[in-house]
């Protein structure tokens, strides 16, 4: 662990200011959009924007370091967020700010993928697990630490915006000033979405409707907290709490995950998040319930999606992973786009709290579908397994791919050779 301090610190602290940055917009422009007067519909179409742009962003991203390298491509996006994050204040129109969203996403995406080459060029077989590791808490300390500065200035000021601005453009020292070499930049070989979908199908549909519940957890908690009337300092502690909790008990989860059938253990944590979200549903807006209510969903919500990945890695060659994280990306990020706009409408026709209906009744057909999976095809013993590597929803192919090297060096260290041997799903 200090090992990987000590060779990435600065891409890390780079890499942390960015989800400082990243987490405080989320949270700011949901209570600024109800200080400017937008309806609940028009907020859900602008955080579904950023997820329209991240999907379009990690496309992209491959496409310009391909043309003009890593530091350009870093350099020009990090200029472009500071811009929009300056003009979400100037222009405060529900149009304007999809665009800036769906243009914020996109840059996000594509310098996720710069930085996030760069961390995993400088891990080694040795270290890579424990990178993914320090990187995770990296992130989910940055978004948790976002929401404590929402208590230093009035959300209908400029200054909050000021702050994202300088934050982003302070992230960018750190990473283009440190003496990591410059990674190669590598593309996987293709593979259908109908492939995964017949080799995994819960892996793909877990996936897709994990998007849509994490992008209702990430785009639409500030919105649901100012419009149940929470203040300020309350409504940190509330958007906290998604966080703490996947930080919390993610490596548990992970540690559990290797030593039983993932589909039981997928069954049950979405399970849990369901109560959890039926307990925030029937709160009746009291605080103590929603914090708690919070934090079980966000513990139970991002685990899920590493398990999902790692599920499908159960069932795949090696040399297959690469493609097939791609397309549960892609799904993820269908899922999310989806997933504010449809909450949103949820909130607008019976209130609030419509925002826990929809993140339970999503976790609770992904509990009864992996339900139904375990019935149809029997599970790898957990001799045939790999190691689960912790992810999140918000992580770019790089990362994915790094979790998958992980998977991979654990099949290599076991000795075994027979992934990719069972029976295609029925």
């Amino acid at each position: 662990m200090l090992l990987v301090l000590r060779n990435s610190w600065a891409l890390l602290l780079g890499i942390m200011l960015l989800m400082v940055g990243n987490g405080l917009q989320g949270t700011l422009l949901g209570v600024r959009g109800e200080i400017e007067g937008f309806s609940t519909f028009e907020m859900s179409v602008v955080m579904s924007a950023y997820f329209a742009g991240f999907l379009i962003g990690s496309r992209m991203g491959s496409e310009m370091i391909r043309r003009v390298g890593h530091i350009r491509t870093f350099a020009a996006l990090g200029s472009v967020i500071s811009a929009v994050l300056i003009l979400y204040p100037v222009l405060t129109d529900p149009i304007a700010w999809t665009v800036l969203r769906l243009i914020i996403g996109a840059c996000f995406a594509a310098v996720y993928v710069t930085a996030e080459s760069w961390l995993n060029n400088a891990a080694t077989n040795e270290t890579r697990g424990q990178t993914l590791s320090v990187y995770l808490v990296v992130q989910m300390v940055g978004i948790v630490a976002a929401q404590m500065l929402l208590n230093l200035g009035d959300p209908s000021d400029y200054f909050l915006f000021v702050v994202l601005s300088v934050l982003v453009s302070l992230s960018f020292a750190p990473i283009l000033l440190s003496v990591t070499p410059t990674p190669a930049f590598e593309t996987a070989k293709p593979m259908s979405l109908m492939e995964v979908l017949k080799i995994s199908p819960l892996g793909v549909i877990g996936t897709f409707l994990m998007g849509g519940v994490y992008s209702a957890m990430f785009g639409m908690a500030a919105v649901f907290a100012t419009q149940a009337g929470l203040p300020i300092a309350q409504l940190s502690i509330f958007v906290s709490a998604f966080y703490v909790g996947g930080l919390v008990l993610q490596f548990p989860i992970g540690w559990i995950s290797d030593r039983m059938d993932r589909r039981l253990l997928i069954m049950i944590l979405a399970a849990i998040c369901g109560a959890a979200g039926l307990l925030g549903a029937l709160s009746s807006g009291i605080f103590s319930i929603l914090v708690i209510s919070a934090f079980f969903i966000g513990g139970m919500a991002n685990p899920l999606y590493a398990l999902l990945i790692a599920y499908v890695n159960d069932f795949l060659e090696v040399e297959q992973m690469p493609a097939a994280g791609g397309r549960l990306l892609f799904v993820n990020g269908v899922g999310a786009i989806f997933g504010p706009i449809v909450v949103g409408g949820m909130m607008q026709a019976i209130g609030p709290l419509g925002y826990f209906y929809f993140i339970g009744g999503l976790v609770t057909v992904l509990a009864l579908y992996a339900a139904y999976r375990m019935t149809v095809r029997p599970a790898p013993t957990v001799e045939d397994t790999g190691s689960y590597a912790p992810v999140l929803p918000s992580a770019s192919p790089v990362v994915v791919g790094l979790a998958q090297e992980v998977f991979a060096d654990a099949v290599s260290d076991d000795g075994d050779d027979a992934q990719g041997t069972l029976p295609p799903a029925a």
